[in-house]
Order: C-alpha cells, then sequence, then structure tokens
C-alpha cells in the first residue's frame, strides 16, 4: 500500500530566487505520512483514530526544487510497532518542459494513532506483512533507536529561547546569536488542525522552517536554502486556540553551512489554562548560496557567552559525526 501526492510548485511556495521554501517540502511529506498511517490504522473494525506525527527522522534536501516543478511525494509503511508506525517518503521533481526527474528528499516519520473518541487514548496498530523476517528486524532496530533518541531530546529539553519580536540590531554586533536570533507568533486556527483539533504536524514544520530561514539570512545576508533537518520530535499535541511562539538562533557554523535551533512553545489559554510548554523542538542547517545558486562561504558565528560556546561545540560534534556518516556511506556505495 502506498500514498502519492502530486502538485505543481507555484510561485507562493518559493523564495525571492524561486526555490521552493524546505518547509513546503516537509508540509508536504507530512500530510502524505498521514494519509497513508490514518488509513493503515483505520484498516481494521474498531475504534476510529487519526494519525498524529510523533518524530521525524533526519532528511536531507538532496536537490532543490523550482517553481513551475511538478512535486510528487511518494509514502509507503515500512514498520509497525504495537502503538506506532514507521512510514518512508520519497519526494522526486519533475521538469515537465523537459520531463527530466530527480530525487529531492528521503525522510522517515513516526505516527502514532490516537482515538477519535478520547484524544489521550493511543490505540493499537494493525501489523503489517514483511517479505522477509530481516526487514521486520531492522525496523524494529530503528524504532528502538528513535525511542531511545527521543528520551535524551526530553532530557535536554528544558533550555529556553526568549522570543525576540522587535530587537534593536542596531546595537547588536553582526554575526553574533543575538544579532540573528528571531521569534515568530502565531494563533493556532481550525485551517491549522486535524479532526481531533490539533495542529498538524506539517503546519508547525513549516512555521519552524520560516523562523530558520529568517536566523540564516540575517546571518548571511544572502539567499539561502534549507539542506537539511535533524530529527523533529514533537513532544506534546498543541491544540486549536493556542499560541504558538517559534523561536531560532543560530547555534554552529561551518565554511559553508550554519545550524539553527528552533523550539516551538504553546500556550493553550482558551479552553484549558495551564502554563507554557515546550511541544517540538529540531535543528535545521542551511547554506548560503549565489544569484546563480552558486554554494558561498559562510561569516564565522561570533560566540558571547558560555553556554553560546557549548552549544557551538555540541554542533561542530553534530556536524563532525554527521559528515563521518555521510563519507563511510559513499565509501560503501563506491565498493559496491
Amino acid at each position: 500500500m502506498a500514498q502519492q501526492i502530486i502538485r505543481i510548485m507555484r510561485p507562493d511556495d518559493a523564495n525571492v530566487v524561486g526555490n521552493v521554501h524546505g518547509g513546503t517540502i516537509l508540509k508536504m511529506i507530512e500530510e502524505a505520512g498521514a494519509i497513508i498511517s490514518t488509513r493503515h490504522c483505520n484498516s481494521q473494525a474498531g475504534e476510529p483514530c487519526v494519525a498524529a506525527l510523533a518524530r521525524v527522522e533526519r532528511t536531507d534536501f538532496l536537490s532543490p526544487v523550482c517553481i513551475g516543478e511538478v512535486a510528487n511525494v511518494s509514502a509507503e509503511i515500512t514498520y509497525t510497532s504495537r502503538h506506532s508506525v514507521e512510514v518512508q517518503v520519497n519526494v522526486m521533481s519533475e521538469n515537465i518542459l523537459t520531463g527530466a526527474k530527480k530525487v529531492t528528499n528521503k525522510a522517515t516519520l513516526w505516527y502514532v494513532p490516537l482515538s477519535l473518541k478520547n484524544v489521550n487514548k493511543v490505540l493499537e496498530v494493525p501489523p503489517i506483512q514483511y517479505a522477509r523476517k530481516e526487514q521486520e528486524d531492522e525496523g524494529k532496530k530503528r524504532y528502538e533507536e528513535q525511542k531511545l533518541d527521543r528520551l535524551e531530546t526530553k532530557q535536554r529539553n528544558g533550555d529556553m529561547i526568549f522570543p525576540v519580536i522587535n530587537p534593536d540590531r542596531q546595537t547588536k554586533e553582526p554575526h553574533t546569536v543575538g544579532y540573528s536570533q528571531s521569534s515568530l507568533i502565531h494563533l493556532v486556527g481550525p485551517s491549522d488542525c486535524t479532526l481531533l483539533g490539533f495542529v498538524h504536524g506539517g503546519v508547525t514544520m513549516k512555521l519552524m522552517d520560516e523562523v530558520a530561514g529568517i536566523v540564516a539570512a540575517r546571518h548571511c545576508k544572502t539567499n539561502i536554502v534549507t539542506a537539511s533537518v535533524d530529527a523533529i520530535n514533537f513532544h506534546e499535541k498543541i491544540k486549536k486556540g493556542s499560541v504558538i511562539t517559534i523561536s531560532g538562533r543560530m547555534t554552529f557554523t561551518s565554511n559553508k553551512s550554519m545550524e539553527i535551533e528552533v523550539f516551538v512553545d504553546a500556550d493553550p489559554f482558551v479552553d484549558e489554562p495551564r502554563e507554557r510548554y515546550r511541544a517540538v523542538s529540531a535543528f535545521f542547517t542551511y547554506v548560503s548560496l549565489s544569484k546563480e545558486g552558486k554554494p558561498l562561504p559562510v561569516p564565522q558565528l561570533l560566540t558571547e557567552t558560555e553556554d553560546e560556546k557549548r552549544r557551538f561545540e555540541e554542533g561542530k560534534g553534530r556536524y563532525l559525526q554527521t559528515k563521518a556518516k555521510r563519507q563511510a556511506q559513499m565509501q560503501q556505495a563506491a565498493q559496491q
């Protein structure tokens, strides 16, 4: 069973030079994942449910999508545990004038089925049939790895970014964390939400990408594009009527890329007043491009406080780890 979403990219999907926003692609990926996982979870008799996004694994933007091209998003369920569904999604772009096609994204998403009668009740997932026992074993390994990583992320999730709506950037040094730090405030309306009245994961990811893009553009003062997104963890649901604050700050720069940490905090004060809580967190990586689409060097991030220096070193560790993993994959591919 597979799910496809196909649509042509319009000017309002893209930046000023015609590259489609990474958040637009992430939203399409999540829509395909939500459809196929909700269908599967309702494929057997039982309580009706909606699949809610719990996590998106690291995804790389392999090639930009441009205005006028057709994006073909295909999703397939690759593993099920008792209470979760793993969906793998591929995105291919097509130039309908020349017929040229290219793979632009590959992503892995995890969903959990929530009852339509009780949104706090997680239902059981119907099992899928595997062609080989190895597929089930590999899926179980991925499940355990993402479960462990979610726990580690929750432990460091007490960090705060204070909203910066109208900062006096004239008083801040260019290329510092404070100079580019940005926030966006959004009131969650019905069009943002699922049947259960909670925000679509794709809507949240699109807003996160917008804020990360603003941070990157302020730092570089050039055209910027999303290069990759580390695992996005959805810690708590966001209810209709909540006010969400999406905040981003630069954490690390290499010669050709920059890492931006993005948090989403929710204030659900309409129906059930409670303290602000951390709903989503992730790291976005951007690259700087010339008007011709060629990579440009990224200005070095100037760290001022001990916390900024610590976050820079942590970002450097993630960067080197990803670089080593990519090199190992390339060597393995060359040997095959």
